[in-house]
């Protein structure tokens, strides 16, 4: 596999460029997965939307990293009226999501300068840690930020979480996907497949309906047991999900519609 080839996972077929965007572009929205800390994988993200820019141009960028509350302070961005720091600042980006800023900045800049709006995905980081304890039907409906509860996690889903949290191991209080030890988890982190989810279903359903696309962490995108299935239950049916692939990784059936091969990862290093 070659660096920028895109594949079908799991039969390692190369597909055309041009046809996973004309694909991803005729889709209700577009979900791009990403591993937080890579410069690469952002840069990528922003090739995607400028791509998918050339085919319609009505489309959004929902972003994991900003709450809805901070939607005003989005579109101020957008529109020119702050600049970088201050941009930073309001968006209280040291508070909500505190990666490197860098990281981020060009595909923010992407969206400023084609006057692309820019939505917010998330809740409240308390609303995810409630429903975790004590369940949805615990929160007064005034407080779930306009969410509606998850869909029940698959026993699929459960598994893929169970895994990619370290799986079986010594000290681990949950001895399984099934375990009700784990229920707690599965809770918290469907409340952000749930959130991405609404959000963006709410947007996709306007009037003028644009093609939303998500910048999202791949965990809740791989095998469509996240926000996927979240989507599906709100009834979004045709949803793309993209993400890029480190070559010398195996990838399986099922895990995205399709992956861009990206060139050798330098580590944290790569930051531009």
């Amino acid at each position: 596999m070659k660096a920028g080839e895109w594949i079908r996972p799991g039969q390692e077929t190369v597909l055309a460029y041009d046809t996973v965007l004309r694909e991803a572009a005729g889709a209700q929205a577009v979900l791009l997965g990403e591993t937080h800390d890579r410069a690469d994988n952002h840069r990528w993200q922003m090739h995607v939307a400028a791509g998918l820019l050339a085919h319609r141009r009505d489309i959004v960028l929902g972003f994991e990293m900003f709450p809805k509350r901070l939607n005003p302070v989005l579109a101020e961005w957008v529109a020119g009226g702050l600049d970088e720091a201050a941009f930073l600042e309001r968006a209280e980006w040291g508070q909500v999501w505190a990666f490197d800023p860098e990281l981020y900045m060009p595909i923010f800049r992407f969206c400023r300068d084609f006057g692309i709006e820019m939505i917010g995905l998330n809740c409240r980081r308390g609303l995810v840690s409630e429903i975790g304890r004590d369940g949805w039907e615990a929160i007064p409906p005034e407080l779930l930020e306009g969410l509606t509860p998850a869909a029940p996690a698959t026993p699929e889903y459960r598994r893929f979480l169970f895994e990619i949290t370290g799986g079986l191991r010594e000290g681990r209080r949950a001895q399984s996907p099934e375990d009700p030890a784990f229920d707690r988890f599965v809770r918290a982190q469907q409340v952000w497949d749930r959130a991405f989810a609404c959000r963006i279903a709410d947007r996709c359903r306007q009037l003028d309906a644009p093609l939303v696309v998500g910048i999202i962490g791949r965990g809740h995108l791989e095998f469509r047991g996240g926000t996927p299935h979240q989507l599906n239950d709100l009834g979004l049916e045709h949803v793309s999900v993209l993400l890029p692939h480190d070559a010398d990784r195996e990838t399986a059936t099922g895990q995205a519609d399709a992956m861009c091969v990206m060139p050798a990862w330098r580590g944290s290093a790569d930051n531009g």
